[in-house]
């Protein structure tokens, strides 16, 4: 599961990017509004865990409201230390799928980020298809056509970045942080390009022709591959 976090207080930020990536969650962590809003329009998110006091003028209520008027349909968590039944009926009209006071317990917060996963996974699908491509985000299995290609998790992670961007060119930094934890070292510098290289050749390998083009100075693009 890949998780915008957008909070301001470095502690609890840190804590939430700490926690979830241990849980198993790829994180991405903002501290404003502004950045919340272009950060999650970018695509690729499972869920979002917004906190309502933001600096900038931009509040959590305005990131909902704004990414439902853009059609973003990724669940949002919000936080907020103000228990007013008024707050938080505002959050939910603004666009808010649940609501968690501040203190919370981190195993509440882990279980309603899963539970909002999946309450929205027959939306997107579980399966991810590019082609004769699939990936099961559920069993986390690779298929070319009825063949099983068998991928580590990390390879995984790169190919469910492509597919859930099929034709569009993604730079290496945007591979990287989808399929990297946040603060996690990803050791040396050519690391995507080892990795898209893996992945392409386990695609072939399973008979396909190669979905991978390489875009010269930007980075990658998936095209759904031909039998």
């Amino acid at each position: 599961m890949r998780v915008l976090v957008v909070e301001d207080d470095q502690r609890l930020a840190d804590a939430l990017v700490r926690g979830l990536s241990e849980s198993g969650f790829v994180v991405i962590h903002v501290t404003s509004g502004d950045d919340a809003i272009a950060t999650a329009w970018s695509g690729g998110f499972d869920a979002i865990v917004l906190d309502v006091m933001l600096p900038g003028g931009v509040s959590g209520f305005d990131v909902a409201s704004a990414l439902r008027a853009r059609k973003v349909a990724t669940p949002i968590l919000m936080l907020t230390g103000r228990d007013a039944v008024e707050d938080r009926i505002r959050g939910l009209e603004a666009g808010a799928d649940d609501y968690l006071l501040k203190p919370f317990a981190f195993g509440e917060l882990v279980a309603r980020l899963r539970a909002l996963a999946r309450r929205h996974l027959p939306e997107r699908g579980a399966v991810l298809r590019a082609g004769r491509v699939s990936l099961d985000t559920s069993a986390r299995t690779v298929a070319v056509g009825d063949q099983q290609v068998q991928m580590t998790a990390k390879e995984l992670s790169v190919l469910e970045c492509f597919l859930l961007n099929p034709g569009h060119v993604l730079s290496r930094t945007q591979i990287l942080e989808h399929a990297w934890r946040e603060g996690e070292d990803a050791g040396d510098s050519n690391i995507v390009d080892q990795f898209v290289g893996r992945v392409r050749r386990k695609l072939m390998s399973a008979g396909t022709a190669d979905p991978i083009t390489t875009v010269r100075g930007l980075g990658y693009r998936f095209d759904s591959p031909n039998p």
